[in-house]
Order: structure tokens, then C-alpha cells, then sequence
């Protein structure tokens, strides 16, 4: 018998005899959860916390400048292609959109393209997101507006005003100073919110709570485009059942349509719809998609000038823009006992929109956004940015937001965003699907 045969047969007729003690359940799960706790003395944290290495510096510097972490990293063949196509597209489109939702903001044109600009640079540097884009958003400009317009209304009597121009670049100024003032507090309310470490609220925006979120505010932005598509003067609405309300003026009015205005807006509908299928069917032929953007603002910009829109057919331009840019200018701060809840709401409303998106792209393309951070970055955005005289920024939605099939034990939480959302405001939508979100999840941990 060989040595290799004397150790099978070993090993085959070893046992092993445990003994233990009999453990029951309580005893087991107090064994289990027993820890020794030691801990740091006063000293010992205080010198952790003020020691400076290499490596500590080095993460702030990930931490608070983003940048600094993935430009490093940038694939330029690879990246560099779909980086410069998405980047015209994206900044084209953003041209006309500032100028759009300056008018909802009751702020001439001009300042939706100084709010075009400058945060755009900031979150470039502070922002963790790689996907989306930061500028006016409709929402926002809609809520800045029932500031502007609250505390300075149409029908204002201003001193000096002599004639009916004169009285409204006055009454415009009026405006453009309240809504500094609004941007510069909601900045450094997010900003003092984000150092703070309030960032933690993005854990509990679920995937369903953001989709229905983002859905409902995609409902707003079309609701508040409408009377423009169609050529008609309506009220301006906010608040509870603004959706509603601005809709029904809107249909109300239809007999007083543009039909050229509701024309020029369908084709330009039509080349972009139209667009999106044929990138999305020849993607894999494509090296890049198609800028479809670029030519629908082109298209768009043609035809109104070629056919002379404004004069002939009372279709609303937005005219001839100054050239330059303004010099930095302080926000009035005496204003901000008047406007500090709606600098609030903004700031909350602001920040859902832009993580619920940054979150969702985040998601589907694999890497991770910092709530922390990202408060910060539309803090100095917006903070840093009223001094050149922009209005409140947010993530734009102008990509689609298509609402994508959710899950049949997550439309509970879904259904409660969107119609909160929808019908009472993106604030208070928000507070409500929050507090739903949460008491689903206890349910569910009790149950």
C-alpha cells in the first residue's frame, strides 16, 4: 500500500467532535449584534480630524472640484466626437430656450442668455454629473416670475415714466432687480444647505418618486409653452392648479389663435420628432447623431426672418438683442424679507430637478452623483451668478422625458408623484410625494 492510499484511508475514517453550548434565538441575536465599542478620545480625533497628507488634500480637492478627477481621466478619441456633436446640439438649443423662458421669468430676453452662460462654466468645475445640462429651466423661470410679477405688476405706476416705453423698460428693471435678488438668496440657501451636509434627502428619492417627478415637470414645461405654440395672450398662473388653470385660459383663448405661429411651431415639432426616430433607427450606422436641434433652430430663425413673421403675420420675435455682456452688479438685499419663501421653494424645487435627473442618467449610465456637492454647485451658480445679473438656474429637461416602464410594486409611490406634482406645484408635489415615499417604506418594513 502506497503513501498516497494511507492518507485516503486516514482521512476517510478522521472525525471531527464540536462542543458548544445549546444557543436559543434572543441569545444568538444578542451574541450577533455585540460589539465592543472603543472609542477615539477627544484628542485623538481632534489630531485625525486636522491632520493634513497627501491624501487627504487630494480628496477635497476630488470632493469640492470634480474636474480635477475626471479631465485627468478623459478619453479624448473615444469621448471627443459625441462630447463636440452633444455640445453644439445642447448649446444651440439652449440659445432659444433662454431666450423662451427669460419671458416666463418676466425678465427681457437678453438675461435668459446671460443665465445661459455663466453657471453653465461654474457647475463645469463644481458639478459631479457628466450628463446633464444646467441653464433656465421653465419651472424655475416660471416661479421666479410670479416673484417678479407679485411684487412688480403690469399696472405699476412708476415715477419718471413718461411714455409707455419708457414705463416699461422701468417696470422691466424693477423686475430684473427682484429676480437677482431671488437667485442670489436661493444660491446661498443651497449653497449653506449643500455644506451642511443636507445632500442625504437624495437617498430617499426613489427611482419611481423621481420619474414621476421629472414626468410631472415635463407637464408643466408644455402647459406654460402652450400660449406661446398657439399665439394667444393669457394670464400668467402659478401655484396650486397653475397646470389647470393655464391650460383652460389657453383653450379658452383658442379662437384668437396664430396660425402661422401654431404652423412654424408644429413643423419645427414634426423635424425634431422626426429626427429622434430616424437617430434612434440608424444609431449603430451613425457615427454621431444627428444635430437635429441645430437646424430646427436655424430652420426656425430662416423662416422668420425670410418671411418677415413679426410684421406680416403677428408672429411674437424676440427682436433685436444688445450686444455684450453686462459688468457684475449687487443684488439688492434689502428685498429679501420679501421674497425668502419663494427663495426657499426654488432652492428645494431647483435641487429635486436637477438630482432627480442627475440621478436617472446617473443610473443608466452607470457611475454615481454627490447630492452634497451637486447643492453646492447650484449654490455658487446661482449665488455667484446674480452678480451677472442671471435669474435662477435648475437641470434643463429639454431631452426627453418619456416616462419609461416602472416596476407593478413601485407604482404606488409613482402615481402619488406625478398627480402631486401635477396638480399642486412642483413644491408642494414634492413635500407630498416625499412624506407618501416614506410611509411606504415603513409599511413595508413593518409588513
Amino acid at each position: 500500500m502506497d503513501h498516497a492510499e494511507e492518507n485516503e484511508i486516514l482521512a476517510a475514517t478522521q472525525r471531527y467532535y464540536v462542543e458548544r453550548p445549546i444557543f436559543s434565538h434572543p441569545v444568538l441575536q444578542e451574541r450577533l449584534h455585540k460589539k465592543d465599542k472603543v472609542s477615539d478620545s477627544i484628542g485623538d480625533k481632534l489630531k485625525q480630524a486636522f491632520t493634513c497628507t497627501p491624501k487627504k488634500i487630494r480628496n477635497i480637492i476630488y470632493m469640492f472640484l470634480p474636474i480635477t478627477k475626471w479631465l485627468p481621466a478623459y478619453k479624448f478619441k473615444e469621448y471627443v466626437l459625441g462630447d463636440l456633436v452633444s455640445g453644439i446640439s445642447t448649446g444651440v438649443l439652449q440659445l432659444p430656450q433662454g431666450l423662451a423662458f427669460a419671458m416666463l421669468a418676466a425678465v427681457p430676453p437678453v438675461f435668459g442668455l446671460y443665465s445661459s452662460f455663466y453657471p453653465v462654466i461654474m457647475y463645469c468645475f463644481f458639478g459631479t454629473s457628466r450628463h446633464i445640462s444646467i441653464g433656465p429651466f421653465a419651472v424655475i423661470s416660471l416661479m421666479i416670475g410670479g416673484v417678479a410679477v407679485r411684487l412688480v405688476p403690469d399696472d405699476i405706476v412708476i415715477p419718471g415714466g413718461v411714455n409707455a416705453t419708457n414705463g416699461t423698460e422701468a417696470r422691466d428693471a424693477l423686475r430684473v432687480k427682484v429676480a437677482m435678488s431671488v437667485t442670489l438668496l436661493s444660491g446661498i440657501i443651497q449653497f449653506c444647505l449643500g455644506v451642511c451636509r443636507f445632500g442625504f434627502v437624495a437617498i430617499y428619492l426613489t427611482e419611481p418618486l423621481v420619474r414621476g417627478f421629472t414626468t410631472a415637470a415635463a407637464v408643466h414645461v408644455f402647459t406654460s409653452m402652450l400660449k406661446y405654440l398657439f399665439g394667444v395672450k393669457t394670464k400668467r398662473y402659478s401655484g396650486i392648479f397653475s397646470v389647470v388653470y393655464s391650460t383652460v385660459a389657453v383653450l379658452q383663448n383658442v379662437k384668437n389663435l396664430n396660425v402661422c405661429s401654431l404652423g412654424v411651431g408644429l413643423m419645427v415639432f414634426g423635424l425634431l420628432l422626426g429626427g429622434k426616430e430616424f437617430n434612434e433607427r440608424f444609431k449603430e450606422k451613425l457615427p454621431a447623431p444627428i444635430p437635429l436641434e441645430f437646424f430646427a433652430v436655424v430652420m426656425g430663425t430662416g423662416i422668420s426672418a425670410g418671411f418677415n413673421l413679426k410684421e406680416s403675420y403677428n408672429v411674437d420675435v424676440v427682436g433685436t438683442l444688445p450686444l455684450g455682456l453686462l459688468p457684475p452688479a449687487n443684488p439688492d438685499t434689502s428685498l429679501f424679507h420679501l421674497v425668502y419663501v419663494d427663495a426657499i421653494a426654488i432652492a428645494i424645487v431647483g435641487f429635486s430637478v436637477t438630482i432627480s435627473m442627475a440621478k436617472t442618467l446617473a443610473n443608466k449610465h452607470g457611475y454615481q452623483v454627490d447630492g452634497n456637492q451637486e447643492l453646492i454647485a447650484l449654490g455658487l451658480c446661482n449665488s455667484i451668478g446674480s452678480l451677472f445679473q442671471t435669474f435662477s438656474i435648475s437641470c434643463s429637461l429639454s431631452r426627453s422625458l418619456v416616462q419609461e416602464g416602472t416596476g407593478g410594486k413601485t407604482q404606488t409611490i409613482w402615481l402619488t408623484t406625478f398627480v402631486s406634482s401635477l396638480f399642486l406645484g412642483l413644491d408642494y408635489g414634492l413635500i407630498t410625494a416625499v412624506i407618501i415615499a416614506l410611509m411606504t417604506v415603513i409599511y413595508r418594513t413593518q409588513r
